[in-house]
C-alpha cells in the first residue's frame, strides 16, 4: 500500500465469536486518486496478534492502541501498546461480543 502511495485511514477489529476468530481491518485511501482499499486478516480469538505496521505507517500508532483497548488484539512490535482510551488498569475489552459490563 505504501509503495503505491496509499495512506492509512483507520484500523479496527471485528469479533467473530461464533467462528472463534478476530479480524483486523485496515482502511487505506489514495490522497490524489479517488481510490480506497481495505485489507482484512483473521486471527485466532484465543491468541489475537498481528505484527505492527508502524515501521511503514507511523500514524498506525494510536489506531493499533485503540484496537488493542477495545478488542484485545495485540500488535507485535508496537513500541507503546499501553491503554489509549481505557483506564490504565482496565482488564477488559468492551467491543468483544462476550463482554459483560
Amino acid at each position: 500500500m505504501d509503495r503505491e502511495g496509499f495512506a492509512l485511514d483507520a484500523i479496527t477489529g471485528v469479533d467473530w465469536i461464533a467462528q472463534n476468530e478476530m479480524e483486523v481491518v485496515y482502511d487505506y485511501f489514495h490522497p490524489t486518486d479517488a481510490v480506497r482499499a481495505v485489507v482484512r486478516t483473521r486471527i485466532p480469538r484465543a491468541t489475537p496478534e498481528v505484527p505492527t505496521i508502524i515501521p511503514v505507517f507511523p500514524g498506525a500508532n494510536w489506531h493499533e492502541r485503540e484496537t488493542h483497548d477495545f478488542f484485545g488484539i495485540a500488535f507485535a512490535g508496537h513500541p507503546n501498546l499501553k491503554p489509549f482510551l481505557l483506564p490504565e488498569d482496565a482488564n477488559f475489552h468492551p467491543l468483544r461480543k462476550d463482554y459483560q459490563p
